[in-house]
């Protein structure tokens, strides 16, 4: 038996397949075991290293909220900057003036061959050295710049491959019709590459929440794996603390993915037709059209 996209399994592939999901079971379930006990016999399951995290709200209210908070702040305001930043960049790189389009590319190139730590760095040196800023909000500024200029230029990447993959026919059957160019990018372009874009753009956004931990480990910026290790200091609960933290990250990002699938889906529902028969009293004629085809039946 065949279906439509692959071979059906026989008996012999049924009972392979069978036994190779049998030996990955058991091949995991023997390292989660080794895993696990070796936890155990350094004690690091004792109950002391975890009760802070399930006993009381200290470690949450000190060290674990605060530092999401910030993690979370200065995700949103790069995500917030970097989107229509990229955009707009994306859109340049397309145009037809080569005074738009060069500098467009050249500022993509420029500071997406560049890794984010040292846009950071360049940062903390810039508004050190320029701006008024104080020391304590300098190393938010520092990570949200180095993220919106580097996400940005990755972004406008996904918009213009987004944009290029559609069928040339569609911006082609736009300027038939009268439409200018900037039009047939809002109305007719962009509406039906943000559908094809958007699992891309989606896995920028969660590198962007990911990356501001490289703010934590280099610029003393206070998100949550910055305070986890503060918090590892003062508990001496390594383990414990990361995996905490690592859930956190964890949840984060699989709601901003989360919503990210439901809106792809609302999106490509919206873009369906209801597939529903029209009969002829649902079709109403212009009456000039109506004479205009008897007219042609007639001479014809």
């Amino acid at each position: 038996m065949t279906s439509l996209l692959y071979d059906a399994q026989g008996p012999r592939a049924k009972r392979r397949n069978v036994l190779f999901t049998g030996i990955f079971v058991v091949a995991f379930a023997a390292v989660v075991w080794w895993v696990v006990n070796s936890l155990d016999d350094k004690g690091q399951l004792d109950w002391a290293l975890w009760k802070p995290f399930f006993s009381g709200t200290e470690a949450w209210s000190t060290y674990i909220w605060p530092g999401l908070k910030n993690t979370l702040k200065a995700a949103a305001l790069a995500m917030i900057i970097a989107l229509p930043l990229g955009a707009i960049l994306g859109i340049a790189r397309l145009s037809d003036h080569a005074w738009i389009r060069v500098p467009a590319s050249v500022v993509v190139e420029f500071f997406r061959a560049i890794p984010v730590l040292v846009l950071m760095i360049f940062g903390v040196a810039l508004y050190a050295k320029y701006t008024n800023i104080s020391s304590d909000d300098r190393p938010l500024y520092a990570v949200v710049t180095g993220l919106v200029l580097y996400n940005a230029a990755v972004l406008a990447e996904i918009v213009r491959a987004g944009i290029l993959a559609l069928p040339k026919g569609q911006s082609e059957a736009a300027m038939a019709i009268g439409l200018r160019k900037n039009q047939v990018m809002r109305l007719i372009l962009l509406p039906q590459s943000v559908t094809a874009m958007l699992p891309a753009i989606v896995s920028q956004l969660v590198v962007i929440v990911k990356d501001t931990a490289l703010g934590g480990a280099v610029l003393t910026f206070p998100e949550l794996l910055s305070s986890a290790n503060t918090m590892i200091g003062y508990y001496g609960n390594t383990i414990a603390s990361f995996t905490v933290v690592a859930v956190i990250f964890i949840l984060v990002n699989f709601s901003l993915t989360s919503f990210a699938s439901w809106l792809e889906a609302r999106l490509r529902r919206s873009k369906k037709s209801t597939g529903a028969v029209l009969g002829a009293e649902d079709v109403e004629l212009n009456p000039a059209e109506v004479g205009g085809s008897h007219g042609t039946g007639a001479s014809t």
